[in-house]
């Protein structure tokens, strides 16, 4: 195999102007540049492109953090900046925190020690004064998951609009009796704002709202399982429910059917994101532009790592629509 001294000693130069060559060094001699190209197709050399990263002080790699990868939303999300990352010549390395504040601080000092180039967060479990410090370090894109106090770029949807048009549609069905179903309202901004929609819309109609239709913790189509066997065994029931992922819609209609319950006669259920599964079982939802919103977050972020002045607080907000099937 060649070296970059077999290289030098064919072109008749030395290593040190052969190396400037190779990294693009300014002031180096048109003649030498062709002598130094040559001299590499004749040998058939390809340089060390790890060195040539380190010497640059960049990796070429971009982290993506997401809660779970299970979930076929961030799933689909990290497919779309994987692509935008390749055709950029950035590669991805796949950070899952769990939901857990720990791992997340964990994968953030792959910025401060230099191991990537940047950040995107598709969640957030710390707050934002927990994180601003490692900005010193490299620059963080924010996408899905958002918050007021992030001085960084946000690619995101209104989530107040997602679950106030969601909670609309199953009004303007005729149902009054309306279940909200998320994961943790508490500590996820996504979730409480859909939650806040969930309510505008329900006040708006003068529809009641009852503490024990609330329905929380919810993630996966086994938790939507759970919900339902929660939903039957309340003498208060609701007639329908509004739930913050098709996952989890999925999983209440499983087991609502599996249990002799007339989908959407007994309950009617709308689900979140239009993953391929909401076809599959033929949910109604709302809509995100997934892969519009991966391709944004990732052109935004290798925009942030080229650019000397990076770009604070500015928002891109994408549309939601209501996709309706037979679940509603």
């Amino acid at each position: 195999m060649a070296t970059i001294q077999d290289v030098a000693k064919l072109a008749g130069l030395s290593r040190t102007t052969v190396s400037r060559v190779i990294n693009d060094h300014p002031y180096v001699a048109e003649e030498k540049k062709r002598l130094v190209t040559k001299a590499m197709e004749e040998l058939n050399y390809v340089p060390n492109s790890s060195a040539q990263r380190l010497r640059k002080q960049a990796t070429e790699t971009i982290a993506v953090y997401v809660p779970r990868i299970t979930n076929p939303f961030f799933s689909q999300l990290v497919e779309s900046m994987e692509n935008a990352a390749a055709q950029k010549g950035y590669q991805l390395i796949l950070c899952q925190t769990r939901y857990k504040k720990k791992q997340e601080l964990f994968y953030l000092e792959l910025l401060r020690t230099k191991q990537v180039d940047g950040l995107v967060l598709t969640s957030i479990e710390n707050n934002w004064d927990d994180i601003k410090p490692y900005l010193a370090y490299g620059p963080i894109v924010l996408c899905n998951e958002y918050s007021d106090e992030a001085e960084v770029p946000v690619i995101h949807l209104d989530q107040v609009e997602g679950g106030y048009i969601g909670t609309k549609h199953l009004i303007s069905q005729g149902y009054k009796r309306i279940g909200y179903c998320s994961g943790n309202h508490k500590s996820s901004r996504v979730a409480g704002d859909r939650r806040i929609g969930y309510l505008k819309a329900m006040k708006e109609a003068g529809l009641p709202v009852y503490p024990e239709w609330y329905y929380d913790s919810a993630y996966s189509v086994s938790d939507g399982m759970r919900i339902f066997s929660i939903i039957e065994s309340q003498d208060n029931k609701p007639d329908s429910v509004f739930t913050g992922s098709d996952e989890v819609a999925a999983g209440i209609a499983k087991a609502a059917k599996k249990a002799g319950w007339r989908v959407p006669d007994d309950l009617a259920i709308i689900g979140f994101d239009n993953q391929p599964l909401a076809e599959l079982m033929d949910l109604t939802t709302v809509e995100q532009p997934i892969d519009t919103i991966g391709r944004l977050a990732m052109e935004k972020m290798i925009e942030e790592i080229l650019s000397k002045r990076p770009q604070r607080r500015k928002r891109t907000e994408l549309p939601l629509k209501i996709i309706q099937r037979s679940s509603t």
